[in-house]
């Protein structure tokens, strides 16, 4: 990669998105699970949004999140993999530098959104087992549109800050990314200034956001395993239980690989830069695959949906 290793300049025009370093021959093979994964993601997001649409029993605030989070894994797994796949196929590593913060500002954005719309869930599963008599009076069609526009505008707010922060630094070390996608912490590291500002607003949005919304989604969740707990019936709790197992699985598969990159970043300093790489990529590839999947599996009345729709036109 010595070609790429450039540092006579200063702020350039294009980056260079190095992939997986290390594993460049490999980036063929490696190319197949993140394929499979896009193509996952993708169907799998359209049929959840297909079946909500089309099943008017679905027509409640838990689904109307169900499809923001489909639209929300969408974006995310359209703003990177795309780049991704042409540098593992077809090694098309430059991106311009406006592109880059393109890219990373749509990536950190619907992260942020998608922490909002989990818990936003969680609030909706606390009202339905907490106060199921309230449900229907609390969460009403308006208010889950405005829930809706607070988690979009809170997560278009938040991270702005982030990319014209970015722009301002000057760049004469390198403009080689060791990534296949423009993190904003790769990005940063390559500035020849004191970058502490981006470096502490990239906290802050990780503390005072990301991780606010898992404290408050496991207070509410908290509430809810009390609740289910003291039903009288064996048969009553595991049913209720049900409704909720589903979004209980998106959201560890969600936090618990971040909360994992993010020890593995203070504390295995020895961990090969590859593996770094390839844990950030499951972070932000594998939840948008997994999302469709769980709640198409676990969820009874999309799955029924779903099973009818099949057997009608096979008939």
């Amino acid at each position: 990669m010595s070609e790429y290793n450039t540092t006579d300049f200063t702020n350039p025009s294009t980056f260079i998105l190095q992939g997986i370093p290390g594993l460049e021959k490999a980036h063929v093979w490696i190319s197949i699970p993140f394929c499979t994964m896009y193509i996952i993601a993708i169907l799998g997001s359209f049929t959840i949004l297909f079946i909500v649409k089309m099943e008017q029993s679905l027509h409640e605030p838990m689904y109307y999140f169900l499809c923001m989070l489909a639209v929300t894994d969408l974006v995310v797994h359209t703003s990177s993999l795309p780049k991704m796949l042409s540098i593992f196929w077809f090694n098309s590593r430059e991106i311009d530098f406006s592109a880059c913060l393109t890219q990373m500002y749509f990536i950190h954005c619907f992260l942020v959104m998608e922490s909002g719309i989990f818990l936003a869930m969680a609030f909706d599963r606390y009202v339905a087992i907490c106060h199921p008599l309230r449900h229907s009076t609390v969460l009403t069609n308006p208010v889950v549109a405005k829930i809706g526009l607070a988690v979009l505008l809170r997560g278009t707010i938040v991270i702005l800050p982030i990319p014209f922060l970015a722009r301002q630094w000057p760049y004469c070390r390198t403009n080689v990314i060791p990534q296949p996608y423009c993190a904003h912490i790769s990005v940063v590291n390559l500035a020849c200034a004191d970058t502490r500002i981006s470096s502490y607003y990239g906290l802050f949005v990780l503390l005072c956001v990301m991780n606010l919304d898992a404290i408050f989604i496991a207070v509410s969740y908290t509430q809810i395993l009390r609740a289910i707990f003291s039903l009288p019936t064996k048969d009553a709790r595991l049913k209720t239980l049900g409704t909720c197992s589903s979004h209980l699985f998106v959201i560890l598969a969600f936090y618990i690989p971040g909360l994992f990159l993010s020890l593995m970043y203070r504390f295995a300093q020895n961990v090969p830069l590859h593996f770094h790489v390839l844990i950030a990529n499951v972070y932000l590839l594998m939840p948008p695959v997994l999302n469709p999947v769980i709640y198409g599996v676990r969820t009874k009345q999309i799955r029924d949906r779903l099973l009818r729709f099949f057997t009608h036109k096979g008939t």
